[in-house]
């Protein structure tokens, strides 16, 4: 089977499935574990998946946020809320912008005394129309670039302006999170933003809904060493990668 041939055959599975393993994909091409290896470190060299533990997944671009907000809301709300019992009065938080955060700003507001950091407009008007003077709550929104993708700021002076703060925790969203490569992002602005906010806050905790767990986009920003609370549904149980993640990490919180 020429090179070609195989290639498009691998992009057809990728399509169909998402995530092939090499077995799947050696018994599919009825070609060596060797040519399957090197046929995938080439395609990811083309930025058309990425290689992962037992096979490799697709790399896809983002959907808009206004198509993410709508999709698997009980899921994000039930994280939410898990994330926001975590929370105490006096700290302050780094938000990220994203369908998820964007709820979760949602449910901070209805607690008193935090600062939050954003460069989410969205995040930073949820937490203004559902909150009340008397809480206290402070929200600062950084300054920079508006973003093509997302209603949020970014570039250099975004995150000079993020350098200047300390946070207790860093709040974030990927768009997956992998064993091998943590959290990751679509998006490498976005991905900048999201590594700022991990280097400046003493703790990280990552909120994925299930559909995000065994995921690997093209930017990595947060190591798994990194994550110090995973918060994600139960129904993420039912994917392998979860249990592999759980023996990484300190903790993991499942809603």
């Amino acid at each position: 089977m020429w090179q070609a041939e195989r290639f498009s055959r691998i992009r057809a599975l990728l399509a169909k499935y998402s995530r092939v393993s090499m077995d799947r994909i050696i018994a599919d091409l009825a070609v060596s574990r060797e040519t399957v290896r090197r046929d995938l470190l080439e395609l990811e060299a083309l930025g058309e998946l990425k290689r992962v533990h037992g096979g490799a997944v697709r790399v896809q671009a983002e959907a808009p946020i206004a198509e993410r907000a709508n999709t698997r809301i009980k899921y994000k709300r039930a994280i939410a809320k898990a994330a926001a019992t975590l929370i105490e009065s006096g700290q302050t938080l780094f938000l990220d912008a994203g369908s998820t955060t964007a709820v979760l700003a949602e449910e901070l507001a209805m607690l008193s005394g935090l600062t939050i950091i954003t460069n989410s407009f969205d995040v930073a008007l949820n937490i203004q129309r559902a909150s009340d003077e008397s809480r206290g709550n402070q929200v600062f929104l950084l300054g920079g670039a508006l973003g093509a993708r997302l209603p949020a700021t970014f570039g250099d002076a975004t995150i000079a302006e993020l350098h200047r703060y300390r946070a207790d925790v860093a709040l974030l969203s990927p768009v997956g999170v992998d064993i091998s490569y943590g959290a990751t992002s679509y998006d490498r602005q976005e991905a900048e933003i999201a590594r700022a906010m991990v280097n400046n806050a003493a703790h990280t905790f990552i909120l994925a809904d299930y559909s995000k767990i065994g995921l690997c986009s093209r930017i990595s920003y947060c190591s798994v060493g990194q994550i110090d609370n995973l918060i994600t549904n139960k129904k993420a149980e039912e994917n392998s990668v979860l249990s592999d993640l759980q023996s990484q990490l300190s903790l993991v919180t499942l809603v």
